[in-house]
C-alpha cells in the first residue's frame, strides 16, 4: 500500500458507523433492497470518492498517492477506505478522494477526465446533489431538478463510454432541517433524492440511502449532532455515512 496511515480512531469510528448504520436502517426498505449477498469490491480495486464538501471533508489538495489519510480527508470516504484496508489488508486496494466543495453536476463534469477517468476507477462512488438545490436557493446557480437529471445522466454515459467495466455506487443526497436548512428546502430536496435513485437504477448501480439513515438518526439525537448545519455531517455523522456505504456495497469482509 502507498502511504496507509491508519488511524485508531479512525478505524473505531468507522467501525462504530457500521454497526450503527446497519442498525439505524434495519427497519427501512431502502436498507433492506441495499443489502448485497457479495461485496462489490473485488482484490486489487481501484476505489474513487467523487462528489462536494461532504465528500472532501478537508483532504489534501496535491496529495495524491491511495490509501492516504490527508489525501482522503476527514469524512465518511476516509472512513470507509479505512475499513476497507483494514478488513482486508491482502486485496491490495488502492482508495481516491477527488471530492471538491462547492461542486454541483456541471463542475464534475468540468474536472472529470483528470479527476475520474485518468484514474481508472473499477468503483466509483458519487455523492452529488445538495448543491446543485442550496446554490439556487441562495442564488449563485439558475439550475434546475432538469438540469441536474440531465448533466447527471450526461455524466455517467460519458463514465461508461470510458470505462465501460466501471462499478459505479450512487449516493442519496441528504438534509436534516436544522441550521441552514429551512423550509425553502422543502419539497425541492425529495425531487433531488428521487432524481438520483431514478438514475441508480436506470444505471443498475447500488444507492446509498443516506436520508433514511440520518432521519433514523434523528430519532436518537438531535439533529445537529449528526449533521452540524443541516448539510455537513458531524465525526459522528460521518461514520454513520462511511456504515451505511459500506453496508450498501458488502465492502467488510469478516
Amino acid at each position: 500500500m502507498n502511504d496507509t496511515r491508519f488511524t485508531r480512531r479512525g478505524a473505531v469510528q468507522a467501525g462504530m458507523g457500521l454497526a450503527a448504520a446497519t442498525a439505524l436502517g434495519a427497519n427501512t426498505a431502502a436498507a433492506a433492497e441495499a443489502s448485497p449477498t457479495t461485496s462489490l469490491i473485488a482484490p486489487g480495486d481501484v476505489v474513487l470518492f467523487q462528489g462536494d464538501s461532504i465528500t472532501d471533508a478537508g483532504r489534501q489538495r496535491g496529495r495524491d498517492a491511495a490509501n492516504d489519510q490527508a489525501a482522503m480527508g476527514d469524512g465518511y470516504a476516509w472512513l470507509a477506505a479505512a475499513e476497507l484496508l483494514i478488513t482486508r489488508p491482502d486485496d491490495k486496494l488502492q482508495t481516491y478522494n477527488r471530492g471538491i466543495s462547492g461542486n454541483k453536476v456541471y463542475q464534475l463534469a468540468e474536472r472529470w477526465q483528470a479527476d475520474c477517468l485518468d484514474l481508472q476507477p473499477n468503483v466509483l462512488s458519487i455523492l452529488i446533489g445538495v448543491n446543485d438545490l442550496w446554490h439556487r436557493l441562495n442564488g449563485q446557480y439558475d439550475g434546475t431538478i432538469e438540469t441536474y437529471r440531465d448533466d447527471y445522466r450526461a455524466l455517467l454515459e460519458r463514465t461508461k463510454e470510458a470505462l465501460p467495466q466501471v462499478k459505479l455506487v450512487l449516493c442519496e443526497p441528504f438534509v436534516l432541517k436544522c441550521g441552514a436548512v429551512g423550509d425553502a428546502f422543502f419539497p425541492a430536496i425529495d425531487e433531488f433524492r428521487a432524481a438520483a435513485a431514478e438514475i441508480a437504477r436506470e444505471f443498475a448501480a447500488p444507492f446509498v440511502p443516506f436520508q433514511a439513515v440520518f432521519n433514523a438518526a434523528a430519532e436518537l439525537a438531535e439533529k445537529e449532532y449528526w449533521l452540524r448545519d443541516g448539510v455537513h455531517p458531524t465525526t459522528h455523522g460521518a461514520a454513520l455515512m462511511a456504515g451505511a456505504w459500506l453496508r450498501t456495497v458488502g465492502g467488510v469482509q469478516s
